[in-house]
Protein backbone atom coordinates (compact mmCIF):
# COMPACT_ATOMS: atom_id res chain seq x y z
CA UNK A 1 0.00 0.00 0.00
CA UNK A 2 1.45 3.00 -1.45
CA UNK A 3 1.51 6.77 0.68
CA UNK A 4 0.23 9.47 -0.29
CA UNK A 5 2.25 12.04 -1.33
CA UNK A 6 2.32 16.16 -1.44
CA UNK A 7 4.44 18.53 -2.69
CA UNK A 8 4.51 21.90 -3.25
CA UNK A 9 3.10 23.73 -5.97
CA UNK A 10 5.87 26.43 -6.94
CA UNK A 11 3.32 28.77 -9.23
CA UNK A 12 0.77 29.23 -6.20
CA UNK A 13 3.09 29.41 -3.08
CA UNK A 14 5.27 31.81 -1.76
CA UNK A 15 7.54 31.93 2.22
CA UNK A 16 8.11 35.43 3.54
CA UNK A 17 9.23 37.30 6.57
CA UNK A 18 9.56 40.74 8.17
CA UNK A 19 11.89 42.42 10.64
CA UNK A 20 11.66 46.02 12.41
CA UNK A 21 14.18 48.13 10.88
CA UNK A 22 15.20 50.90 12.78
CA UNK A 23 12.92 50.41 15.43
CA UNK A 24 9.79 52.00 13.49
CA UNK A 25 9.03 50.12 10.30
CA UNK A 26 9.80 47.01 8.70
CA UNK A 27 11.71 45.56 6.08
CA UNK A 28 10.28 42.52 4.11
CA UNK A 29 11.90 39.30 2.27
CA UNK A 30 11.31 36.45 0.76
CA UNK A 31 12.72 33.27 0.55
CA UNK A 32 11.83 32.70 -3.83
CA UNK A 33 13.30 28.31 -4.19
CA UNK A 34 11.81 26.19 -1.56
CA UNK A 35 9.95 22.63 -1.82
CA UNK A 36 7.74 21.32 1.12
CA UNK A 37 6.58 18.07 1.06
CA UNK A 38 3.65 15.98 2.84
CA UNK A 39 3.42 12.04 3.39
CA UNK A 40 0.18 10.80 4.51
CA UNK A 41 -3.72 10.57 3.56
CA UNK A 42 -4.24 12.87 6.69
CA UNK A 43 -2.26 16.11 7.41
CA UNK A 44 -2.59 16.37 11.02
CA UNK A 45 -0.27 13.19 11.16
CA UNK A 46 1.45 13.07 8.35
CA UNK A 47 5.50 14.09 8.22
CA UNK A 48 5.83 17.46 7.09
CA UNK A 49 9.49 18.88 5.60
CA UNK A 50 10.11 22.15 4.34
CA UNK A 51 13.62 22.52 2.76
CA UNK A 52 14.44 26.29 1.88
CA UNK A 53 17.17 27.35 -0.32
CA UNK A 54 18.89 29.65 2.16
CA UNK A 55 20.58 31.59 -1.04
CA UNK A 56 17.17 32.28 -2.54
CA UNK A 57 16.68 35.19 0.11
CA UNK A 58 15.60 38.53 -1.39
CA UNK A 59 14.45 41.71 -0.10
CA UNK A 60 14.58 43.76 -3.39
CA UNK A 61 17.66 45.13 -2.45
CA UNK A 62 21.17 43.43 -3.44
CA UNK A 63 23.83 44.71 -1.12
CA UNK A 64 21.58 43.35 1.70
CA UNK A 65 20.57 40.21 0.26
CA UNK A 66 24.37 39.92 -0.01
CA UNK A 67 24.86 40.65 3.73
CA UNK A 68 22.03 38.16 4.32
CA UNK A 69 24.08 35.41 2.75
CA UNK A 70 27.23 36.23 4.53
CA UNK A 71 28.44 34.60 7.50
CA UNK A 72 26.73 37.27 9.79
CA UNK A 73 23.55 35.89 8.67
CA UNK A 74 22.71 32.80 6.80
CA UNK A 75 26.07 31.66 5.40
CA UNK A 76 25.16 30.13 2.93
CA UNK A 77 28.50 29.06 1.59
CA UNK A 78 28.43 26.68 4.36
CA UNK A 79 24.56 26.23 4.95
CA UNK A 80 23.20 26.10 1.75
CA UNK A 81 19.66 25.28 3.21
CA UNK A 82 17.01 26.04 6.34
CA UNK A 83 15.13 23.00 7.39
CA UNK A 84 11.84 22.52 9.13
CA UNK A 85 10.50 19.21 9.98
CA UNK A 86 6.93 19.39 11.44
CA UNK A 87 6.89 17.40 14.71
CA UNK A 88 2.83 17.39 15.68
CA UNK A 89 -0.43 19.36 14.34
CA UNK A 90 -2.72 19.94 17.48
CA UNK A 91 -5.97 21.13 15.81
CA UNK A 92 -7.86 23.87 17.28
CA UNK A 93 -10.97 23.89 14.93
CA UNK A 94 -12.09 23.11 11.44
CA UNK A 95 -9.60 25.60 9.83
CA UNK A 96 -7.07 26.59 12.56
CA UNK A 97 -3.98 24.01 13.82
CA UNK A 98 -1.10 24.89 15.98
CA UNK A 99 2.19 22.93 13.85
CA UNK A 100 5.28 22.06 15.95
CA UNK A 101 8.42 21.11 14.86
CA UNK A 102 12.30 22.05 14.60
CA UNK A 103 13.79 24.83 12.14
CA UNK A 104 17.24 23.91 11.38
CA UNK A 105 19.28 27.31 10.09
CA UNK A 106 23.85 27.16 10.06
CA UNK A 107 22.76 23.41 11.64
CA UNK A 108 21.02 24.65 14.87
CA UNK A 109 18.05 23.08 15.31
CA UNK A 110 15.23 24.77 17.57
CA UNK A 111 11.56 24.06 18.33
CA UNK A 112 9.30 26.29 16.60
CA UNK A 113 5.69 26.58 16.91
CA UNK A 114 3.50 27.74 13.98
CA UNK A 115 0.09 28.72 13.44
CA UNK A 116 -1.52 26.88 10.40
CA UNK A 117 -4.62 28.01 9.01
CA UNK A 118 -5.91 24.98 6.32
CA UNK A 119 -7.58 26.39 3.45
CA UNK A 120 -9.00 23.08 2.17
CA UNK A 121 -9.30 20.59 -0.41
CA UNK A 122 -10.17 20.77 -3.99
CA UNK A 123 -9.41 19.96 -7.58
CA UNK A 124 -8.12 21.83 -10.67
CA UNK A 125 -9.68 21.94 -14.03
CA UNK A 126 -7.60 19.31 -15.06
CA UNK A 127 -9.22 16.68 -12.10
CA UNK A 128 -5.49 17.28 -9.99
CA UNK A 129 -5.62 17.59 -6.16
CA UNK A 130 -4.16 20.18 -4.15
CA UNK A 131 -4.74 21.39 -0.61
CA UNK A 132 -3.47 24.80 0.64
CA UNK A 133 -2.24 26.05 4.11
CA UNK A 134 -1.80 29.88 5.60
CA UNK A 135 1.42 29.39 7.68
CA UNK A 136 2.42 32.72 10.34
CA UNK A 137 4.49 32.53 13.38
CA UNK A 138 7.84 34.45 15.42
CA UNK A 139 11.17 33.47 15.98
CA UNK A 140 14.04 35.33 17.63
CA UNK A 141 17.06 35.44 15.19
CA UNK A 142 19.35 34.74 17.77
CA UNK A 143 18.26 31.12 18.39
CA UNK A 144 20.04 30.69 15.59
CA UNK A 145 23.04 32.76 16.12
CA UNK A 146 21.84 35.20 13.80
CA UNK A 147 23.26 37.86 15.73
CA UNK A 148 24.05 40.66 13.67
CA UNK A 149 23.26 44.40 14.85
CA UNK A 150 24.23 47.90 15.37
CA UNK A 151 23.26 50.05 17.76
CA UNK A 152 21.67 53.39 17.29
CA UNK A 153 22.45 56.81 18.40
CA UNK A 154 18.64 57.24 20.02
CA UNK A 155 18.40 54.07 21.43
CA UNK A 156 17.72 50.67 20.34
CA UNK A 157 18.63 48.62 17.11
CA UNK A 158 18.85 48.91 13.51
CA UNK A 159 17.53 45.00 13.71
CA UNK A 160 14.85 43.58 15.88
CA UNK A 161 15.92 40.05 17.33
CA UNK A 162 12.10 38.91 16.07
CA UNK A 163 11.44 37.75 12.64
CA UNK A 164 7.61 37.40 11.63
CA UNK A 165 7.47 34.32 8.99
CA UNK A 166 4.25 33.87 6.85
CA UNK A 167 3.38 31.29 3.99
CA UNK A 168 0.98 30.50 1.72
CA UNK A 169 1.47 27.03 0.88
CA UNK A 170 -0.71 25.03 -2.10
CA UNK A 171 0.44 21.13 -2.22
CA UNK A 172 -0.40 19.00 -5.60
CA UNK A 173 -1.27 15.40 -4.82
CA UNK A 174 1.61 12.92 -6.38
CA UNK A 175 0.31 10.19 -8.29
CA UNK A 176 0.80 6.89 -6.78
CA UNK A 177 4.40 5.00 -8.10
Amino acid sequence: MSTTKWITDPAHSDLNFRVKHLMISNVKGSFNSFQAFIEGDDFTTAPVRVEIDATSVTTNNTDRDAHLNSADFFDTAQFPKLIFEGKSVQKIDEENYKLTGLLTIKNISKEVVLNVEYGGLNKDPWGVEKMAFTVEGRINRKDWELNWNAALETGGVLVSDEVRISADVQFVKQNAS
